[in-house]
């Protein structure tokens, strides 16, 4: 009885440690047209049921401060938002919403602040210049700005964001396919842990950056799975470029296993195999020490 007694209060410590603990949680891997895709009648799509899956989005959540932030906004941000962890006392729904792009899946959730949703109040929303502007100068998105339903925070590439006295966020230019605005990706700082979240890039050889260098500085690396290998579609690939798994694989093939460890794949199609394991790619893939993301994952950072 006393060895009861001692293992579940080990137990209770234990798991309120890791209640008390600022986190991301993702909230959707899907590219951004959703799955099923529209439209899509083939194998890949049948049999998933509407609003089993949510596109890419990533939350973090302040414990101590009882607030919470989005990464993207999505078509899907009605249900992430209630999928994510709340605080009773908060006095905002969300109390701030980084963008990446202007391509549909990464802002247009941003509908449901304005009169015909929330009728939001001053939601901070956080953008480099070019997407800044996109929102201001463009409808329906300038209207939620002259009715004070969101605030756009500008960010300058590179400057930290300081969330709390444990909370940091470092938007990170990438190339894109940038037709209204720039792409960012973002590092997440914690108390102890970093998290690299880029759901869109071109290339990573395009990148400034070494991607192989950039996941060593890092805990944990969200990263672009848009496409397992380019060949699951029947269309010129140069048109919507991204790094495919197999790309992204192969260039950490040499470094430990604890560096492939760290990666996560998101953003990922419809038509892409990891999703349905077929011909056990999603098991090879995870074989070789990397991981695809999956709703729900909560990854924390200290």
């Amino acid at each position: 009885m006393k060895s009861f007694i001692l293992n579940s209060l080990f137990l209770l410590v234990f798991f309120s440690s890791f209640s008390q603990k600022d986190y991301v949680q993702v909230l959707g891997i899907i590219q951004d047209a959703g799955f099923p895709h529209i439209g899509c009648e083939r194998s890949c799509c049948e049999g998933i049921s509407p609003g089993e899956y949510f596109v890419s989005c990533i939350g973090l959540v302040d414990k101590e401060n009882k607030k919470r932030y989005l990464f993207d906004a999505t078509p899907d941000l009605h249900n992430q938002l209630r999928f994510l962890e709340s605080f009773s006392y908060s006095t905002n729904l969300v109390d701030g919403i980084f963008l990446t792009h202007a391509h549909i899946g990464h802002y247009t959730g941003l509908m449901y602040l304005g009169r015909e949703g929330l009728g939001g109040a001053e939601i901070n929303v956080y953008a480099l210049d070019r997407m800044s502007k996109f929102l201001k100068n463009n409808g329906p998105w300038n209207q939620l700005v002259d009715l004070k339903n969101i605030v756009i925070n500008k960010m300058q590439n590179k400057n930290s964001v300081i969330l709390s006295k444990n909370l940091e966020v470092i938007p990170i230019q990438v190339p894109h396919r940038d037709e209204y605005s720039e792409t960012v990706g973002y590092k997440i700082i914690g108390k102890s842990k970093k998290i690299l979240f880029i759901p869109d890039i071109d290339k990573w050889s395009e990148w400034e950056k070494d991607i192989v260098q950039e996941v060593k500085l890092v805990d944990y690396a969200l990263l672009d799975g848009t496409f397992y290998n380019g060949k699951e579609l029947n269309r010129d690939m140069n048109e919507i470029p991204h790094p495919s798994v197999e790309e992204t694989v192969n260039l950490f093939l040499k470094e430990p296993i604890k560096e492939r460890n760290k990666i996560y794949f998101i953003h990922i199609n419809h038509t892409n195999p990891l999703l349905t394991n077929k011909d056990n790619v999603k098991s090879n893939i995870e074989a070789l020490g990397f991981n695809i993301a999956h709703k729900g994952l909560k990854l924390f950072l200290d």
